[in-house]
């Protein structure tokens, strides 16, 4: 809340604008796969340029044309560098020999470093602890199933969401060299990559379950259970198999909608030969 305290009213009311359109700049892709979001991207920071070039029109063409270069971030983290822009397009409104090309360049720096940690830490973690609690409670016919998976997950990214808008302002040009220079950037990235794998193991081991009805008759004893020797030789082996056979088929570019189509399949097909 402190930070806040340094913007004047106008610019409060300028990045609140920013914060509201990034919901929907971060849905367009209306640039196709060569300018990803770069469209919404342009769209979610028009508040600022209109504040800064409002009586320059050139230079409002110039920072329109400027940012209909490829974007693609993480769109929880899209608004730090909204922020950051913002800051740069005041400074180059101000000052005629600012490096344009030092907004463009900032803009790349923090694409690859925010998406690898965003990707982690809300895709990779807490969507999936989200789903996760979402998907325990609506297996037993609750409601609160779809609702807690979205109060878990929106609720603290649109909060961070907000204040990394303001932090991106305030911090400008230097947030990235600060981040470079201390090594902070290399240590979350690294982190956040190995929690966002732990997660999806431990997701994969609790959600893809596999128990086969089949047993060995055995005559004047009981039956070998299938199941039981698969547990003891290794717990979880065919889940593990079952997710790694489907990592196999995403890395050779096999829709997921066909996977999930697939995996049906095989379920039902397993179904009816009374293997589950």
């Amino acid at each position: 809340m402190k930070m806040m305290e340094k913007i004047s009213t106008d610019e409060k009311k300028m990045l609140n604008r920013i914060f509201l359109r990034s919901f929907i700049g971060q849905a367009s892709r209306a640039g196709g796969q060569a300018r990803q979001h770069a469209i919404g991207f342009v769209y979610s920071i028009m508040p600022a340029l209109d504040e800064f070039y409002s009586e320059d029109k050139k230079g409002k063409k110039e920072a329109l044309v400027r940012h209909t270069q490829f974007f693609n971030i993480t769109s929880i983290l899209s608004t730090l560098v909204m922020g950051i822009v913002a800051s740069m397009e005041k400074e180059k409104s101000m000052k005629d020999d600012f490096d344009e090309d030092s907004i463009i360049a900032i803009k790349v720096a923090l694409m690859g470093p925010l998406s690898g940690i965003g990707d982690s830490i809300f895709i990779g973690v807490l969507r999936v602890i989200a789903g996760g609690i979402g998907i325990s409670f609506a297996a037993q016919g609750s409601i609160l199933g779809p609702i807690l998976f979205i109060l878990i997950y929106n609720v603290p990214t649109i909060i961070l969401r907000y204040y990394l808008t303001y932090m991106g302002y305030i911090s400008g040009s230097d947030f990235i060299t600060r981040m470079y220079d201390n090594g902070y950037m290399k240590i979350i990235t690294k982190a956040a990559s190995i929690l966002g794998l732990i997660m999806i193991g431990a997701m994969t081991a609790t959600t893809v379950r596999f128990n086969t009805v089949l047993e060995i008759p055995v005559k004047d004893g009981d039956p070998v259970l299938i199941q039981t020797y698969l547990d003891q030789i290794f717990k979880g082996l065919v889940p593990l198999t079952l997710t790694l056979g489907c990592k196999k088929l995403l890395d050779k570019k096999i829709n997921i909608n066909m996977i999930m189509i697939l995996v049906i399949i095989l379920a039902l097909v397993l179904a009816l030969l009374k293997v589950v």
